[in-house]
């Protein structure tokens, strides 16, 4: 037995809502959530837990008005030589954030 396509209305079209947070950046600032560190090299190498860093990549949360980024994006971003004006961890709802200056970000991940 066929089943039958309905014909007419198409099915609606998932709306992405961004989440708020409970801290807002202010002037050119981001909120960036970490990502984990790679756990294997492209090659297939494994890295060891204590050979790790603390990660220079995440996902953006949240922005201040006067930035050019936008919540949803990947990012990698500069810990080494910051200011500590333009760099902050900080803890929202319980996670780990960095709040950083958007000069302290290197490039957008694709």
């Amino acid at each position: 037995m066929k089943k039958s396509k309905k014909k007419g209305k198409k099915p609606a079209a998932k709306k992405t809502a961004v989440k708020k947070t409970a801290l807002s950046p202010l002037g050119d600032r981001v909120l960036l959530k970490p990502l984990p560190p790679e756990t294997m090299t492209s090659f297939g190498i494994i890295i060891p837990d204590t050979a790790k860093e603390k990660p220079e990549q995440g996902m953006v949360v949240a922005v201040g008005p006067k930035s050019s980024l936008k919540a949803g994006q990947k990012v990698v971003f500069s810990k080494k030589n910051y200011d500590e004006d333009l760099f902050k961890e900080v803890k929202v709802g319980g996670v780990e954030h960095y709040i950083m200056s958007e000069s302290n970000i290197l490039g957008i991940l694709n």
